[in-house]
């Protein structure tokens, strides 16, 4: 795992080093710290990929295993395994695994401190990411309804993108550019490996369904409705600035 991460790394570091050394013509600052920032790089990259082969794509696929067993939701007929509604422990699962992992996620916490800053505290970390969170959630479970279910991925994109074409009009400005970076921020480090676990694991036991085909989706998903749930926040916000500043005139008249 270490070699593969080394090959990986190397090309980047080359590029950056490449630049600052041929194009800038200036020595690296700090070159010791900065090689010892890169071995920190390396090792922890190792580690982590490390660990998603041990621990969470097996745990994401247990859980999906645990969670589609007839036993479990105490079906006995094979045709009872078809319906979506039998699946309800999934879409709570999913929903719950979608919201953690993205309140967790180093990304958007950076991302969320940078915009309350800039924005002099307009913008609040913790709402934006609860509105994202929320949307990954809700992403999330609709993207395993559609596993369950074996519909088409891509009416449901074309369909979310055009909402988010429409809010895009209506929502404030300042925070368009905001929303559509926060659903990117979601498909990072914490979130990929436990969605595309569940993914794989969910249509690997829900009969009739091909890991190739159906697996993958979910972090369209989880990228799509963030955009739509941080426009939202925003028109919400908006709307109740409108509506205070009325009832303020109302009583001052």
């Amino acid at each position: 795992m270490l070699g593969s991460t080394l090959r990986d790394v190397l090309p980047i570091a080359a590029i950056l080093l490449g630049f600052q050394r041929l194009v800038l013509r200036r020595p690296v600052p700090k070159p010791r710290q900065v090689a010892v920032g890169l071995v920190y790089v390396l090792l922890g990259l190792a580690l982590f990929l490390q660990g998603l082969e041990q621990a969470l794509f097996p745990l994401g696929k247990l859980m999906a295993e645990q969670l589609t067993d007839p036993r479990f939701l105490g079906l006995n007929a094979a045709a009872d395994l078809e319906s979506w509604t039998s699946y309800v422990w999934v879409y709570v699962f999913a929903a719950a695994t979608g919201f953690a992992t993205t309140i967790a996620e180093p990304s958007l916490i950076a991302v969320a401190i940078k915009a309350n800053q800039v924005s002099g505290g307009a913008i609040g970390a913790w709402g934006l990411r609860v509105a994202v969170a929320i949307g990954v959630a809700v992403g999330i479970t609709l993207g395993s309804y559609r596993i369950v279910t074996g519909t088409a991925l891509q009416w449901y994109i074309i369909a979310g993108y055009l909402v988010v074409m429409l809010q895009t009009t209506l929502a404030p400005k300042m925070i368009v550019a905001l929303a559509y970076d926060s659903g990117g921020v979601t498909t990072s480090t914490v979130t990929v490996p436990l969605v595309t676990a569940l993914g794989l694991g969910l249509s690997s036991h829900v009969p009739g369904r091909d890991p190739v085909r159906d697996g993958f989706g979910l972090i369209a998903f989880a990228s799509l409705f963030p955009i739509m749930t941080v426009l939202g926040y925003a028109q919400l916000g908006e709307w109740s600035i409108r509506r205070q500043n009325k009832r303020s005139l109302e009583r001052g008249s």
